[in-house]
């Protein structure tokens, strides 16, 4: 950027020189300053000044564009760069943000400031930054070259430029905060209106309310590009006033320097220098109070992703690998209390359970007992409000919950499917270079869906679509059995895991997971209790309370 403004500097004192010799080249060779300089040379006469001199403003004009060039090429690389170095930070640090944090944001949020938002920083934010303070060093320069040119005419200039400049800022600034607001918040709107109407789109077409999703997204996205559009004729409409008021000037200038000692003669080198010098400036300044229009348009977006940005890293984000918490004889919860927030009420109430190591046990009860609840407070996903929870007699915290995860392998009721190969979905989280062959077709016989998968004319390489779309829900659930049990995990849950399968299915399926080596801990959500018949015990929730604990004849009776 200095060097630049340097070039500009050259740029604009060279014409005076250069419009001298064309105008009037006797008195420009009779300078006594100039005299060594052509001696150096061996000009002899005016008439030989005229081709070095043009060869030498083209050769300036050309390298000081080309500087221009060079400098926009490095700010878009750096500006992409620090967006890239921006987005993957959100994306890194929300990934490794407790459970809790997931719960209580919406998603649309979160990937909006990832990804739309981050966009914006770059876009609205950090090219700009860099194009202010181009303009301004720039800018700098050409008055101080336009001073020694012609001081008065100079701080004129400059008095008149900033004089307007600041007044439409001042008038301005309040409805760009405005509109910032706007903007960042329909950013977020518009992107929810995206993910609930193609999220639920099985009954968005069945329930026929297309419409109403569309009058949702139409709000948002007008209310969005109406204040983008405010932002952009704010910062476009000084262009047009100054241009005409600076040709005005440009024209007053000319008639005063005209009238004074020297007439046309002297005037016309000076006035294409403060000319040329004026053309370069008007641009800078626009740019730079344009580009502090597109800050000061985008802030609020950007307080948005500084706020993710904030969030800080576990401890263990930087390590290789966790240190694994050991896991040889039970998981004891004691005198266990959990409420959500401190506004609502408790969850679950005085829980105290022992889980012994290669124990299968079933966990029942209606619908809000606390039985997902209790399983994300084992998986170390939320943390009790009071009381403990205990490995081999070990307190879970912060600093060895990781430790604790490595053992678990988790099934849930709705199995999250990426829109990959059905290998890749089975050995989830690991690249497929890294991939098991072997122990996925193992996983898969023992889920009881190799027999499927291989009369596919892919077999293993089919893929599943967007969220296993291409597959039953069946289908889905046992290739997520197949995950959990690729993980070699000595912990196994299963969250309403078996609930969209067929008796014969379902069976065989908890007929492999009864098989599984003794050191291994089941552990089974389920609503009907003939899925919880070969459980070692049964733990039966009702409102947050555990109501009992039993064998399967037990609970039945």
């Amino acid at each position: 950027m200095i060097l630049g403004s340097f070039l500009e500097i050259i740029s604009i004192g060279i014409v005076i020189p250069f419009l001298g010799i064309l105008v009037a080249p006797e008195n420009f060779f009779q300078n006594e300053t100039l005299q060594p300089l052509f001696q150096l040379f061996g000009f002899s006469n005016p008439s030989e000044l005229l081709l070095p001199i043009t060869l030498a403003f083209c050769l300036t004009a050309l390298f000081s564009n080309s500087m221009r060039l060079i400098l926009v090429w490095l700010s878009t690389r750096i500006s992409l760069a620090a967006g890239a170095d921006l987005s993957v930070g959100i994306y890194r640090r929300i990934l490794y943000q407790p459970y809790s944090f997931h719960c209580s944001r919406n998603s649309s949020e979160i990937i909006s400031a990832t990804s739309n938002k981050t966009n914006e920083v770059v876009y609205a934010i950090i090219i700009p930054t860099l194009a202010i303070i181009n303009s301004i060093i720039i800018m700098i320069t050409i008055i101080g070259a336009l001073i020694l040119i012609d001081a008065l005419v100079a701080f004129i200039l400059l008095g008149f430029l900033v004089f307007i400049y600041s007044i439409i800022i001042f008038i301005k600034r309040k409805q760009l905060m405005r509109e910032s607001v706007v903007i960042a918040f329909e950013t977020t709107n518009l992107l929810k209106a995206l993910q609930e109407g193609l999220g639920g789109i099985r009954d968005v077409i069945i329930d026929g309310s297309q419409e109403i999703y569309t009058k949702i997204y139409q709000k948002s996205d007008f209310a969005l590009r109406r204040a983008q559009g405010n932002n952009m004729i704010i910062a476009g409409s000084p262009r047009f006033l100054l241009e005409a008021m600076g040709m005005v000037a440009i024209a007053i200038f000319a008639y005063i320097l005209v009238q004074g000692p020297g007439g046309i003669l002297t005037a016309i080198p000076i006035l294409g220098a403060v000319a040329i010098g004026a053309q370069r400036l008007l641009p800078m300044i626009q740019q730079a109070y344009a580009s502090w229009v597109v800050v000061k348009g985008h802030q609020s977006s950007l307080q948005d992703t500084l706020e993710l940005l904030e969030k800080t890293l576990p401890d263990y984000a930087d390590k290789p690998s966790a240190v694994t918490l050991l896991f040889n004889h039970n998981i004891a919860i004691k005198q266990m209390f959990f409420r959500y927030t401190q506004d609502t009420p408790d969850i679950l109430k005085r829980v105290n359970l022992n889980i012994k190591k290669g124990s299968c046990v079933g966990f029942i009860g209606s619908t809000g007992s606390g039985k997902s609840t209790l399983i994300d407070i084992i998986m170390g996903l939320l943390e009790p409000s009071n009381g403990t929870i205990e490995v081999d007699g070990i307190a879970l915290n912060i600093e060895n919950n990781r430790g604790w995860q490595v053992h678990i392998a988790h099934v849930p009721q709705h199995i999250f499917l990426s829109d990959a190969s059905v290998e890749e979905n089975i050995a989830f989280g690991v690249e497929k270079k890294n991939i098991d062959f072997e122990r996925v077709q193992l996983a898969a016989h023992k889920a009881q869906i190799a027999t499927t998968i291989e009369s596919w004319p892919k077999r293993y390489q089919t893929y599943v679509g967007e969220r296993g779309v291409k597959l039953s829900g069946g289908q889905q659930q046992r290739i997520g059995i197949a995950r959990a049990l690729y993980k070699n995990a000595d912990v196994i849950i299963f969250d309403e895991a078996t609930s969209a399968l067929d008796d014969t299915t379902e069976n065989a399926v908890m007929e492999s997971i009864n098989n599984l080596s003794k050191d291994i801990t089941v552990l089974i959500i389920a609503h009907r209790l003939t899925t919880l018949k070969n459980c070692t015990n049964i733990v039966k929730l009702d409102n947050g309370n555990l109501e009992e604990i039993g064998s399967y004849k037990d609970i039945e009776r």
